[in-house]
């Protein structure tokens, strides 16, 4: 144990003198952090519709506003211009209906005694943002049709079938996950990958370098290197990942299971900066090795940025346990439990990344 100590110690002086990893240690930690804090802490259920109806009583137009329930919230403007500026704007609306007068006269049963033959069709128009979805303005187009219905309190024209709702997976009506929440795991992620990186780079330079046969030549033995590197980049690596999560309110709920799950990504990405740091030959070879391991690790935490189940060879990739653990503690706050079959996955991950990683390290040091 003595050995190793000396053996980590000495690895802890090398990358506190790296000015390159240190500086981007210290600064991505803040980053991340400001980062996080930055973004909003509340998601927008409803789309915001501007909505311009003349000739109706206001306490009509209020009433409309008040029940819709749809995913839709309606503000009513006073006139076609201050609808077009509020949807150029896109600060308060994305989208409006300008409906014409008289649009309602039919379902309300006014008619014109006298129309005039030569007079033209009322049209509706509809205004949009040009980032509105498709799936948006297919809706309002709905609601268009849908608006006279509502105001005169009429049936539709036809027998709609009994609906029954059946939610797969977990409800999110009424409960959204920030985008906070979601790029919790990402961030994470991030720190991790960096250590990777660092430790590969560390290795590859005692390789080149020789240090690690100077090391050798002491009383000290194989296994006590990779004890040593083990040790440092596990625990830089978990450090720095359990002081984002506090920071970023990780550890309000279940921190014993967070912790162990940053500590089983720990270990992982520590075997994986093994393989790294003894397949490298220079610092280029390390940054092509790092980027190639970094871009398929980090898939599961982009994963979590979108709705859904992730495909199925997302969910077999090593990191995949760690970002469901992460992101449905976060969104969820699951438990043992439910999680138990990730932590298991993520154990056996990180238990064969550390055997290739200290495998490949272990030969070559013996060449050398």
């Amino acid at each position: 144990m003595d050995r190793v100590l000396a053996i980590a110690a000495k690895d802890l002086r090398l990358f506190a003198r790296d000015r390159f990893f240190t500086l981007v240690t210290a600064l991505g930690l803040a980053f991340y952090a400001i980062v996080f804090w930055l973004l909003p802490a509340t998601v927008e259920e409803s789309v915001p519709v501007g909505l311009h109806l003349p000739g109706l009583p206001q306490q009509v137009l209020e009433s409309v506003t008040d029940n819709t329930d749809q995913g839709f919230a309606l503000t009513v403007y006073p006139s076609s211009q201050a609808l077009e500026d509020a949807v150029r704007e896109g600060e308060q609306v994305v989208a409006g209906l300008d409906l014409p007068a008289g649009f309602l006269d039919p379902a309300l049963g006014i008619t014109d005694a006298a129309p005039d033959p030569d007079a033209a069709t009322p049209t509706v128009r509809l205004l949009l943002a040009g980032d509105v979805p498709p799936a948006v303005r297919d809706a309002l187009s709905g609601v268009v049709r849908e608006l006279a219905l509502t105001l005169t309190g009429q049936p539709p024209p036809v027998d709609l079938p009994p609906e029954e709702e059946l939610v797969l997976g977990v409800d999110r009506a009424g409960d959204p996950v920030t985008v906070r929440e979601q790029l919790r795991p990402l961030l994470v992620f991030f720190v991790l990958l960096v250590e990777m990186f660092a430790l590969a780079s560390l290795v590859a330079s005692e390789l080149t370098q020789r240090t690690i046969t100077a090391v050798l030549s002491t009383p000290a033995r194989v296994v006590d290197v990779l004890a040593a590197k083990t040790l440092v980049g596990t625990g830089l690596a978990f450090v720095q990942a359990a002081l984002l999560a506090a920071v970023t309110l990780m550890l309000a709920s279940r921190p014993g299971l967070v912790l162990l799950a940053l500590l089983l990504g720990a270990v992982l990405v520590t075997g994986l900066g093994l393989l790294v740091g003894s397949l490298g030959q220079d610092f280029l070879t390390t940054v092509f090795l790092s980027v190639l391991f970094f871009v398929p690790l980090a898939i599961p935490a982009f994963a979590v940025l979108f709705p859904g189940s992730p495909a199925g060879w997302v969910q077999v990739l090593p990191t995949a346990g760690l970002a469901e653990i992460l992101a449905r503690v976060a969104a969820d706050a699951a438990g043992w439990g439910e999680l138990w079959p990730q932590l298991a996955q993520l154990a056996g991950w990180g238990v064969l990344a550390w055997v290739i990683g200290a495998a490949v390290l272990r030969r070559r040091v013996v060449r050398a």
